[in-house]
């Protein structure tokens, strides 16, 4: 340069120096670099923890509203918003305004899509089509991100040119980055959240306003996980708990399958839901890496059939003789059907990166829209005092309206008018104009009366707008009102499983049905348990021949409890069970409703209170030590395991209440709460998996089932301590889409409250007499807890009694029974009540035994007073 310039007669160097300023290399690289990261970190890389967006996400979704691309209106050309983006608010090209409109859009990527796409939006392994092709609009959640924003609730600041504005961060009346996650790579950090439920998050928000003090622990019994736009299953809580303590964690998710013939002898791996951002051609490719270097054996082919009226649907063909379940446990090891994510919460707050766990996320959003809502309020206060200012002035005026109208004519101009009202009638200059302003046909006397209205409606705005403005606790009120508006607006179900790890750490996957029928997805939930039987598979690395991948048909005992847990043990475990006495120490859980031996690969049923029967494989369930399998603490909850069928759909509300063995021919009895009974004939299809075993009438739902033999008693006890029991040769068997006949008749309001199969061999009561009394004694007793119909549950304890079932005289199926237990006062139904076999065992609803009275030999006593109240019995 300096040569240049010197044989350049045109430069004069004087003043070519007198602008150059010298700065240490190191200094400027230091200053510029500095620079460069605020930049990206601020203004492009990572979200608000408001609102949950970077800003480009923000000005797509502000210019949008601005644009009046609302659900109700028609889409609109994507290249058209994004074109408005770029040249109002965000001039870094049109491409990554697409890329990130593109992402606000996708429904795999997000969990509450803010974008309402129209056309190739792309998919897990395929890009979008070019913008000039699609269409889009907001989504109704964005309207939730959107809402009030023009009433003074956030700030604004100008954008790049200074011409508009823009607001800095948006209402958001949604928790968004809790919900939607982000994902992003700055300079010196990176963040990559995950998503949740918005109902969940809602609910612990709303948790933490009413308990500042709230616990981690507090905190995850409404939050419990993520909640992943594909569904599928998380593997492990300890990482997400250490993700919400601290902001980072890792946790596994393994894709949701099942087992189906393709042929009569042919079996396949159908993959139905896939981990986060996994797509099924990445999938596919790794499965054929894997067959090409002899890593994964026993599949002969894999295809894709993914659609967008089925979903996700990867089928992968077995080859003869190999053993599903281990086959699976090689592909969950070498390709992405297992895959894990790394939590690392950062974002902005107050224009600084920060890592935040869980109660963090959730103080700034709280925090935000409580702000929010201040502010709102004093826009509308200031708003409604504005307007109530002009109504007062106007009906001020309007007592004499005809002197209002000559002052106007009488006056040379406007200004002149305007003064002379000002004078004459005490208004000041906003109200003159206002007057000056109005049209004739509002000085009728309607007009009046709407304006006197208008006014007292005004001053209750006021009132209650000064309200939240003045207390704190009205605000938060206010804030709850509008949270809970939020999720019941965009709330969705939960879509992700969320499992317990083996404590040994292990990931293997389980076992399958033997007979190769399909497997509940919810079954395919409990794969993830990682149980011992598959565990070898997947510690294999090299090929394994068709003996390796065999897995034992060993016998085995489900048991189930009355709290819903389930799980599996060793077959001397029913022997265990039966053996019990009362003077056996009890524990949580330990009430067991349904007990049956069986083998490794039977299949078993799940008995709903909706009549649903939903199938599953014994394999899937975790396996108990002997030792410790009258206590389920290590079983699973049934009720998880009905949400993911194929054949039928989930009833709002319904629970599980039994688990039958399927490969039991005996008719299986249902009662209901109004008073039905049913046998049901064991006919069922073989090609789904899950089906309605009884037809129930609105409002009813079923109470309780159990198989039942024509010499088996079958037994009811209604809410007035109606006891009605009768051989069950008196119910005919019928098929799965029967409706049952009656079975008690019920008072008009009363309904049935237990229903119970009594074995013939447990009818009579025996007992023996030794020295020094009653030393042993058997049979089936009927536990009745009377209290009071007005007491709200779980606050009263009740009167209990316990009486053998043989006192109770047989009756005609369809009567209304004997009176099982006199109330005395303050008493007027049955809250709870049970028949079994003794020793029934009793326990509250933290799992603590309850006392239960010594057997009363009278059919028509009245109870003893419990320490406690009852949640379980069995």
């Amino acid at each position: 340069m300096a040569g240049h310039r010197k044989s350049n007669p045109g430069y004069d160097m004087r003043e070519i120096k007198e602008h150059i300023v010298e700065t240490p290399l190191g200094e400027e690289m230091s200053k510029s670099f500095l620079e460069y990261a605020y930049s990206v970190i601020y203004a492009r890389a990572l979200p608000d923890a408001r609102d949950g967006l970077k800003p480009v996400q923000r000005r797509i979704i502000y210019q949008m509203g601005q644009m009046n691309l609302t659900p109700d209106r028609p889409y609109m050309k994507s290249a058209r918003a994004v074109g408005e983006v770029m040249g109002k608010l965000h001039p870094h090209g049109d491409s990554s305004i697409y890329e990130a409109m593109v992402r606000l859009a996708q429904p795999f990527a997000m969990r509450l899509p803010l974008v309402d796409g129209h056309g190739n939006f792309g998919s897990l392994d395929d890009g979008p089509a070019a913008s000039r092709y699609t269409e889009a609009r907001l989504a109704p959640s964005a309207l939730g991100m959107n809402a009030n924003i023009d009433e003074d609730t956030v700030d604004f600041t100008p954008n790049y040119d200074n011409k508009l504005k823009e607001p800095t961060v948006l209402p958001a009346a949604i928790p968004n980055l809790l919900v939607n996650g982000s994902s992003g790579i700055a300079v010196g950090m990176a963040t990559n959240m995950i998503t949740h439920n918005v109902g969940e998050v809602v609910n612990a928000a709303k948790y933490v306003m009413a308990h500042p003090d709230a616990s981690l622990d507090d905190l995850m019994t409404y939050v419990p996980g993520p909640d992943l736009p594909g569904g599928g299953i998380i593997v492990g809580r300890e990482g997400i708990r250490k993700a919400y303590e601290s902001g980072r964690g890792a946790f596994v998710t393994r894709s949701l399958t099942h087992i189906e013939n393709v042929t009569a002898r042919k079996k396949a791996i159908v993959v139905t839901e896939l981990p986060f951002m996994v797509g099924p051609e990445r999938v596919l490719e790794r499965i054929s890496e894997g067959v090409k270097n002899h890593r994964i054996e026993g599949i002969s082919g894999a295809i894709d059939l993914t659609d967008r009226h089925n979903g996700t649907r990867l089928v992968i063909e077995l080859k003869s003789g190999f053993d599903p379940a281990k086959v699976l446990a090689q592909l969950f090891k070498y390709t992405p059907l297992e895959d894990s994510f790394t939590i690392n919460n950062v974002a902005l707050v107050g224009g600084r990166p920060h890592t935040m766990g869980l109660r963090e996320l959730l103080d700034v959003w709280i925090a935000h829209r409580r702000q929010v809502i201040e502010r709102r309020s004093r826009f509308r206060k200031r708003k409604a005092q504005e307007r109530l200012h002009l109504v007062e002035g106007l009906l001020l005026a309007m007592l004499d309206i005809d002197e209002v109208i000559q002052v106007i004519r009488t006056s040379d101009d406007a200004d002149s008018a305007k003064t002379r009202l000002m004078a004459v009638f005490d208004l000041d200059d906003i109200q003159a104009k206002y007057i000056l302003e109005l049209r004739l046909r509002r000085l009728t006397k309607m007009s009046r009366i709407e304006l006197e209205g208008e006014r007292d409606d005004l001053k209750r705005q006021l009132e209650a707008l000064e309200l939240i403005l003045s207390s704190p606790a009205q605000l938060d009120k206010v804030v709850v009102e509008e949270m809970e508006e939020a999720a019941a607006a965009y709330g969705t179900p939960r879509r992700t499983v969320i499992l317990d790890a083996e404590p040994s750490g292990d990931l293997a996957p389980v076992t399958v049905q033997s007979d190769g029928s399909s497997e509940s997805k919810a079954a395919a939930a409990v794969t993830s348990l990682g149980l011992a039987a598959g565990a070898s598979a997947a510690k294999s690395t090299q090929g394994a021949d068709a003996s390796s991948l065999q897995m034992q048909d060993d016998p085995c005992t489900v048991l189930m409890s009355a709290s819903g847990l389930i799980a599996r043990s060793s077959e001397g475990a029913l022997d265990m069970w039966l053996s019990r006495s009362a003077a056996d120490g009890r524990a949580a859980d330990d009430q067991i409703v349904s007990i049956f031996a069986t083998h490794t690969l039977a299949s078993y049923a799940l008995i709903t209170s909706a009549g649903r029967l939903v199938t599953a494989a014994v394999a899937d369930l975790p396996q108990l030590p002997l030792t410790t399998s009258l206590s389920l603490s290590g079983g699973v909850a049934a009720d998880e395991l009905l949400g993911m069928t194929q054949s039928t759909e989930p009833v709002a509300g319904e629970r599980t209440i039994a688990a039958v063995d399927l490969s039991d021919e005996t008719p299986l009895a249902l009662g209901t709460r109004r008073g039905v009974v049913k046998r049901w004939n064991r006919q069922s299809p073989t090609t789904m998996d899950s089906w309605n075993v009884i037809d129930l009438e609105a409002n009813d739902q079923v109470v309780f089932a159990a198989p039942a033999a024509d010499d088996s008693s079958l037994v009811f006890i209604s809410s007035d301590s109606s006891l009605l029991n009768y051989e069950a040769n008196k119910v005919r068997p019928q098929g799965r889409n029967s409706a049952g006949m009656t079975g008690i008749r019920l008072a008009e309001g009363e309904q049935v409250v237990a229903f119970a199969v009594v074995p013939r061999n447990q009818l009579a009561w025996t007992y023996t007499e030794g020295e020094n009394g009653l030393t042993s004694q058997s049979g089936a007793v009927v536990l009745t807890v009377a209290g009071d119909a007005d007491a709200l549950p779980g606050t009263e304890n009740g009167a209990a009694k316990v009486t053998p079932l043989q006192m109770y005289p047989a009756k005609g199926r369809g009567t209304g029974g004997v009176r099982s237990q006199r109330f005395l006062k303050g008493q007027n139904k049955l809250i709870a009540a049970c028949v079994g076999p003794w020793p029934l065992h009793a326990s509250t609803a933290s799992g603590h035994p309850v006392d239960l009275p010594e057997v009363d030999m009278r059919r028509d006593a009245s109870g003893q007073d419990l320490a406690a109240s009852i949640a379980f019995v069995a």
